[in-house]
């Protein structure tokens, strides 16, 4: 009996460990942010933690700051770094699986990992090191409107020449010649079809009212991983982001990271 007794606290304990949020605290040279990690996307939790233990990101400075849009981090090389000098190309020799999750978006105070381009990253694979806080802006329902669908043209755009340059080399191919007026009916056939399997942008009930109240940067969901939020320290966030920078988006005058506590 008390064999069992003991297997079941063990277990519950397990449970309990694995559920339990984790907080971690930014202390920097604007003052302390607070995070919540999320237990979804536990790949970018736990690397994030284990860096933070081991001082990773001690000292090192918010490299990249845009006002209404985020502050980003993690960058080792900025550790030091002379002023005015380009940063954004540090971190471990190693990245970190997308974790998108529904019902996880950009708003406002989000924590999300930078990553590099979709040309060299079509996986969509985060920086192991590299993140970013978010506060982005309030958008009117008619503006969410609006970048939908420029957003989705732009994508329609870009398949339907991706398209044509597949089928104009797959005739080539085949030594057939074919005019370009052809081509292009063909490629409007079959653009249909291609987008309704592309990852186009919607807005669910959720997001718009999300992003017309809180707010936040709508058009980064489901392209970089969310992987926590800012619990305390929203204003911190919104002093570093209107600070002078350079046009490498560098603030003129450091702001340090001087250390990442995990707190529980």
């Amino acid at each position: 009996m008390r064999k069992s007794l003991l297997l079941l606290l063990i277990t519950l304990s397990f449970a309990c460990s694995a559920k339990r949020e984790r907080i971690v605290e930014f202390q920097t040279t604007a003052g302390n942010i607070t995070v919540k990690l999320y237990n979804e996307t536990p790949k970018h939790r736990d690397n994030f933690i284990k860096l933070a233990n081991e001082g990773y990101f001690d000292n090192t400075l918010f490299h990249r700051v845009i006002n209404t849009f985020m502050i980003q981090g993690g960058d080792p090389d900025s550790r030091n770094a002379e002023p005015g000098k380009r940063l954004g190309e540090g971190g471990p020799d190693y990245t970190i699986d997308a974790e998108f999750v529904e019902g996880i978006y950009h708003k406002k105070g989000a924590l999300a990992a930078a990553r590099e381009g979709d040309r060299v990253n079509p996986l969509k694979k985060s920086s192991a090191s590299q993140f970013y806080m978010v506060q982005g802006k309030v958008f009117r329902p008619g503006e969410l409107d609006t970048f939908r669908m420029k957003r989705n043209q732009m994508k329609m755009q870009e398949i339907g020449n991706k398209l044509f340059q597949e089928k104009y080399n797959q005739f080539a191919k085949e030594g057939k010649i074919i005019d370009n007026l052809t081509l292009d009916s063909i490629v409007r056939a079959e653009l249909p079809l291609a987008m309704k399997n592309a990852d186009t942008l919607a807005f669910n009930e959720e997001q718009i009212k999300l992003y017309t109240t809180v707010g936040g940067t709508p058009h980064l969901d489901r392209n970089y991983t969310v992987f926590g939020e800012i619990i305390e320290g929203l204003n911190i966030v919104d002093s570093i982001a209107k600070v002078e920078t350079d046009r490498y988006d560098r603030p003129l005058n450091d702001v340090i990271v001087k250390k990442v506590i995990v707190i529980k």
